[in-house]
């Protein structure tokens, strides 16, 4: 008899030891990640395109100090912010390895090379534009409830941090990718704007409709001033006109945008980033942020190190700290973490309507 009750007791215990390992801890925060290649985390290392970042030196300052299909020479933004939850970075969701308790972490569904339209980046070929990102949303949310059930399910989702970043390629990759582009045929620039901040909202209001409720919404940076528009729009250094005025009637009509979804939905559901602000500010005035340079890519080739990817065979800095840029496009780590604080922390003029660490408090007492 007692051995028994020895055995029931025992069998209790592993039955709680696997719900504990299958239910999220009240305080862990699942983290979900949408957008481009400036918080892709290795999706498009799984698919047939050019949009990758699976060679050497990519990953150099990574903790494995391999390629993991960041765009970085070491961590990225979504994996800066998890660092402050004091969690782990989720997967990405094409990764074998997203399973169990791992898939209940988050989630990142990023895909290098895609924008807001369905036409941008169609010279990558096979990426992960935004309407399968939300697909696999959907399905992410299919597995989570066949593991925890559909109740706790919905409150993971609820309960979920996301984060989105979008806009950028729909100008570099689309608009000005060649001149008298198809877009840039139908549209003029500020009809362009407009035409795209309603296409963003239908994204993030599908977003909601899936039962995302803290959502952090990234403005683009000035494109004008990357290195790779510098190298081909460039004659003395100075950003490039054009796509600097693309992001300036660009980012407002976003922060308006977010703001009237917010009115619709009731809530502070979607919180504006001003990474356009975020990067000036170390593009303006390198020295004081410790870089020697914001002009000239770390891993590169031709003016600026702008011209073509970063490769094997690129020029490549010994200091990766002391450049703004990483690659022709892509900040470097330092620079990343530059941005994650201001996303922490940062004043209204960063953060609209409030700062991440101000969200982490007031949905800690809800």
């Amino acid at each position: 008899m007692t051995n028994s009750v020895a055995n029931l007791a025992l069998v209790g215990f592993c039955i709680l030891q696997v719900m504990s390992f299958l239910v999220p801890q009240a305080n862990a925060r699942a983290f979900l990640v949408f957008g481009d290649s400036l918080v892709d985390n290795g999706n498009n290392d799984f698919l047939a395109t050019t949009a990758r970042a699976d060679n050497y030196p990519y990953g150099i300052d990574f903790p494995t100090h391999r390629p993991t299909g960041r765009f970085s020479n070491g961590l990225n933004i979504p994996d800066l912010i998890s660092e402050h939850l004091g969690q782990e970075s989720p997967m990405p969701y094409l990764s074998p390895m997203l399973k169990k308790d791992k898939l209940l972490r988050g989630a990142n569904f990023a895909s290098a090379g895609i924008g807001i339209l369905n036409d941008t980046g169609i010279q990558f070929l096979n990426i992960i534009r935004i309407t399968k990102q939300l697909e696999y949303f959907e399905q992410y949310k299919v597995r989570v409830s066949g593991l925890v059930g559909e109740e706790e399910m919905n409150r993971l989702v609820n309960g979920a941090l996301v984060l989105i970043t979008l806009g950028g390629n729909d100008f570099v990759n689309n608009y000005y990718l060649v001149p008298f582009s198809a877009r840039s045929r139908q549209f003029s620039l500020p009809d362009y704007v407009v035409f795209i901040i309603s296409e963003y909202r239908k994204v993030l209001r599908k977003m909601y409709d899936l039962g995302a409720r803290r959502v952090l919404v990234t403005g683009t940076g000035p494109m004008g001033c990357v290195p790779a528009e510098l190298a081909q729009r460039s004659r003395n250094g100075e950003c490039a006109t054009e796509l600097q005025r693309a992001a300036s009637l660009y980012n407002p009509q976003l922060v308006q945008m977010i703001t009237d979804l917010n009115n619709e939905v009731g809530s502070s559901a979607f919180i504006a980033a001003n990474t356009q602000q975020m990067h000036m500010d170390f593009i303006s005035d390198p020295q004081a942020y410790g870089f020697v340079t914001s002009k000239v890519a770390c891993c590169g080739q031709g003016p600026y190190n702008g011209i073509g990817l970063c490769t094997p065979l690129s020029n490549l800095c010994p200091n990766r700290d002391l450049f703004a840029f990483w690659d022709p496009f892509h900040p470097s780590e330092k620079a990343s973490r530059i941005i994650a604080q201001q996303i922490l922390n940062g004043s209204p003029e960063y953060m609209h309507p409030m700062n991440l660490s101000t969200i982490l408090t007031v949905d800690s007492m809800t």
